[in-house]
């Protein structure tokens, strides 16, 4: 699949002045709560209203959704706000329901996202839809996985494609609820730049009070869109109650928003930021040497173990570099999240390179 700028039409034919939103509850709960919330969100920045109708849970026995039923309160909405429509759908039951109601924007889960099987089925009854559908990304951090399920929806002549970053899970200790690990979805920007990117800060955060601080790094890495929990009374929502925000929060966050222009072709700016991309090239191959010195010493290290006999992984060693650097990072500005990503990724090539020598 090649990047296409008709990938960015159905998103240019909205001729929004500000980033596309996507709000609403996160389970339809009934029809009262879905239009309180729709004609709260009516004349705002919102573009399309959300609600899960099928929610996959991960235990049986938790609130899974109202169904089909839930399609009706949506199209009602509709009719009385004007607000396009958006909900996930994760089966060709899912989505024959929605296109029977004429549902806008159609979702495919993260849960979903993971399975070429799932993907594939929804896929063939969406064949040469109309409609807008989007890919969040995999639980897991798989960038071939995320655009193979795109693959297979443009392959099925389906022509308004998005993809949704919601983060991935990890066991590592973090302050999010799915690590956001933006590299991934900036990897995806950068070979397909005309797909529309969205960012989903209410999952990658699962507090409502970290969505601006998300929001924001989410549009100045140049994301076309968000979309976000919404819910009048969130404390008590059937799901998710954490990490929704009330339509007065949402629009705060509009307000507090900083939109950054794509570029800036005034000669100053770019003259001194020539300097300043110099100044990181320079220093990003000092960081290869360095890494390249250090791989070098870990394979002497590897030759003496290999010597002496003595096994590889010494893990009190281990944890002393890990607290030293944990506290070198922090005097020098680094988060401790950071730190632990960037040196067991050094850790983990080390020994690599030490198991390379111990068995040659």
């Amino acid at each position: 699949m090649e990047n296409k700028k008709e990938f960015r039409t159905w998103l240019d034919a909205h001729q929004l002045e500000h980033p596309i939103v996507i709000a609403g509850p996160c389970s339809a709960e009934t029809e009262s709560q879905v239009l309180k919330i729709a004609h709260e969100l009516k004349d705002t920045d919102v573009t399309y209203l959300r609600a899960g109708i099928w929610k996959p849970r991960t235990r049986p026995g938790n609130f899974e959704g109202v169904g089909a039923m839930g399609l009706k309160w949506l199209q009602k909405a509709k009719a009385e706000t004007g607000l396009l429509t958006a909900t996930e759908v994760a089966n060709r039951a899912h989505v024959e329901l929605a296109l029977k109601h004429d549902i806008d924007l159609l979702w495919i889960g993260a849960r979903s996202t993971v399975s070429p099987f799932i993907v594939q089925e929804i896929a063939d009854v969406l064949q040469g839809t109309d409609k807008v559908v989007l890919v969040k990304n995999p639980v897991n951090p798989d960038l071939a996985l995320w655009i193979g399920a795109v693959e297979r929806l443009h392959t099925a002549n389906i022509k308004k494609l998005g993809v949704i970053h919601r983060g991935f899970s990890t066991y590592d200790k973090s302050k999010y609820r799915n690590n956001p690990e933006w590299q991934i979805a900036v990897d995806f920007q950068t070979r397909y730049p005309d797909i529309p990117l969205i960012c989903d800060p209410s999952h990658i955060t699962g507090k409502r009070d970290m969505i601006l601080e998300v929001s924001q790094t989410a549009l100045d890495l140049n994301f076309d869109g968000l979309m976000i929990e919404t819910h009048y009374d969130p404390d008590n929502a059937w799901s998710d109650a954490a990490q929704q925000v009330t339509p007065t929060a949402l629009m705060q966050i509009f307000k507090d928003l900083r939109i950054r222009k794509e570029q800036d072709d005034e000669a100053g700016y770019q003259s001194k930021l020539g300097v300043l991309r110099a100044q990181i090239d320079v220093i990003d191959n000092t960081i290869i040497e360095t890494l390249g010195k250090r791989m070098k010493t870990a394979d002497a290290i590897g030759a003496l173990k290999k010597e002496r006999n003595v096994a590889i992984l010494q893990s009190k060693r281990w944890n002393e570099i890990l607290g030293k650097m944990i506290l070198e990072g922090q005097e020098n500005g680094l988060s401790e999240e950071f730190i632990l990503r960037v040196f067991k990724a050094v850790h983990q090539e080390s020994i690599v390179h030490q198991e390379r020598v111990m068995n040659n």
